[in-house]
């Protein structure tokens, strides 16, 4: 078994898959406003156990790449069957999750989405690729 090099972070955990989204704010739209908005409707994910954790950044200082969006929001997954509860719950749009989806989406532009995991995976083995 190769030994793989650890930041630390993921120790004890499981590798979970991280949703990527990155946005700018409406016009007019208040930052504090926003996040207040966001925290509600992803806790709620999270009290629901549809996410395992999240995290709102911003931009510091203007220090971004132009094509990057001011803020950027990782919700992160145990794995894709709680990331598809996540995107089922939403899909409904029904109340509770579509007045807490909409207090997020209606304030933002500009926005992309990406998903990641945790690499290598636990279950990769290594010195048998054919590529």
């Amino acid at each position: 078994m190769v030994s793989y090099g650890s930041c630390g972070c993921c120790e004890g955990e499981n590798f979970l898959d991280v949703y990527h989204i990155w946005c700018n704010l409406k016009p007019g739209v208040n930052d504090m406003e926003f996040v207040e908005g966001v925290r509600g409707y992803l806790e709620h994910l999270q009290q629901d156990g549809r996410a395992h954790a999240y995290r709102i950044t911003r931009c510091k200082l203007g220090f971004r790449p132009p094509q990057l969006p001011e803020f950027h929001i990782t919700v992160e997954f145990e794995d894709m069957t709680q990331l598809q509860a996540a995107f089922d719950a939403v899909s409904t749009r029904a109340d509770p999750i579509e007045g807490l989806h909409q207090a997020v989406n209606s304030r933002v532009q500009d926005v992309f989405f990406a998903l990641y995991r945790d690499f290598p995976d636990t279950g990769r083995v290594q010195g048998q690729e054919r590529f």
